[in-house]
C-alpha cells in the first residue's frame, strides 16, 4: 500500500486550522458589535469541522496529530469563542455572565476530553457507533447562541434577558457533558427511494440559509433539540435488541412489529432459566389435578423439589403459565 504523501496529509489539518481561525474571527466580530457575522463565523467553523475528518478518511491521511489538533481547534472554536461572544454581548450589564462563560468553556473541554477517551474503548457494542454521548461540540456552540440569534431576528424580549440566557447556557453545557445519546449523521443510511427528495430538501435548505440565515439556524437547532427524545428511545431499543442493528431495515421493522404484537396480546418474553422445566411442571400439575400420576417416557414422572408441597393444582398451573411468559384470562380479571 502506497504511503500518503506529506502534501495530501496537510489538507485535512489545514481545514482544521481554518475552522479554528473562523471561531477566533467570530470573537473579533463580536468585539466590533457585528453579532450577525459572529454567528455566521461559528456556523462556518461547524461546517469546516464536519468535513475535515471526512477528508482525512477519504485521503487515508488520518494521524494522531490530526486528532489532537481537531480537539484543540474544537475547544477554541466551540468552547472559548461562544463563551466570549456571550460575555461581550452582556459586558457592562451583568458581570455574572463571565462565570457562566467559564462554565460553558469548561464543559466543552470536558466533553472533548471524554470523546477522545471513548474513541479508545474497543468493548462498546457495535450499535453505539450510531450515537454520540451527549451533545457534540458544534451543535452545543450553536445552541448556546440560540438566544442571540432570536434577538438579532426579532429584537429584544424575554428570550434575551440575562437570567434566561445564563440558565439556557448552563443547560446546554449540561447536555454536552451528559450521557444523553444523540444521533451521529455520519452513520445515517438513506434508502434509494429517498435520495431524490432529500437532495431537493438540501437545495431548499441551502436557499433558506442564504435568504434567512438566522431563521434557518434557529429552526435547525430546535429540530436538533426535538430529536433527542427519539435518539434516546432508539438507543434503549437497540440496547435491548443489539442483534437488530446489523440487519436490513425491513427485518428491523419486523422485529419492532413482533414486539408490539406481543405487548398488545399481553404476552411476556419467556424466562430463559425456567422455560425448560415449566412444561414438565405444568403437565405434572394438570395430572395431579385430575387425580392421576405424572408419567414420563415409559414410567412415572418423578418431579422433585418443594414447589409441589403445600400448593393446589390451580395455583401450580397459574405459576406454570407465568413461567412460560403467558397470562391467563383469569389473571387479568
Amino acid at each position: 500500500m502506497a504511503t500518503t504523501s506529506p502534501g495530501v496529509r496537510l489538507l485535512p489539518n489545514a481545514v482544521t486550522v481554518l475552522a479554528m481561525c473562523s471561531g477566533l474571527t467570530a470573537v473579533q466580530f463580536a468585539l466590533t458589535g457585528n453579532y450577525l457575522a459572529a454567528v455566521a463565523a461559528i456556523g462556518a467553523a461547524a461546517i469546516l469541522d464536519s468535513i475535515d475528518g471526512r477528508i482525512a478518511r477519504l485521503l487515508d491521511a488520518t494521524s494522531k496529530m490530526g486528532a489532537e489538533l481537531d480537539s484543540l481547534a474544537d475547544a477554541v472554536s466551540f468552547g472559548v469563542a461562544p463563551a466570549l461572544i456571550l460575555f461581550i454581548w452582556y459586558h457592562g450589564e451583568n458581570n455574572g455572565m463571565w462565570i457562566v462563560s467559564l462554565i460553558f468553556a469548561t464543559c466543552m473541554v470536558l466533553r472533548l476530553a471524554r470523546f477522545n477517551t471513548l474513541l479508545e474503548d474497543t468493548e462498546k457494542p457495535p450499535f453505539t457507533k450510531e450515537f454520540f454521548v451527549g451533545v457534540p461540540a458544534p451543535p452545543g456552540a450553536l445552541l448556546a447562541l440560540l438566544p442571540l440569534m432570536v434577538k438579532l431576528q426579532v429584537g429584544d424580549g424575554w428570550w434575551s434577558s440575562s437570567l434566561l440566557v445564563a440558565a439556557w447556557t448552563i443547560v446546554v453545557a449540561g447536555l454536552m457533558i451528559s450521557r444523553v445519546p444523540t444521533l451521529s449523521l455520519k452513520t445515517i443510511k438513506v434508502p434509494p427511494r429517498l435520495v431524490v427528495p432529500l437532495l431537493v430538501g438540501v437545495v431548499l435548505l441551502a436557499a433558506t440559509v442564504v435568504l434567512y440565515p438566522l431563521i434557518a439556524l434557529a429552526v435547525a437547532m430546535l429540530i436538533y433539540l426535538a430529536h433527542i427524545p427519539y435518539a434516546t428511545h432508539r438507543y434503549r431499543w437497540l440496547a435491548r435488541h443489539p442483534e437488530a442493528w446489523a440487519v436490513p431495515a425491513r427485518e428491523r421493522r419486523a422485529i419492532r412489529r413482533a414486539g408490539s404484537a406481543a405487548r398488545r396480546f399481553g404476552l411476556r418474553p419467556p424466562l430463559r432459566r425456567t422455560v425448560a422445566g415449566a412444561a414438565t411442571r405444568m403437565r405434572a400439575a394438570r395430572l395431579q389435578r385430575r387425580g392421576g400420576e405424572p408419567r414420563g417416557n415409559g414410567g412415572p414422572l418423578r418431579v422433585s423439589g418443594p414447589w409441589l408441597n403445600g400448593y393446589n393444582g390451580d395455583r401450580v398451573a397459574r405459576r406454570g403459565w407465568r413461567q412460560l411468559g403467558l397470562r391467563r384470562n383469569q389473571d387479568r380479571r
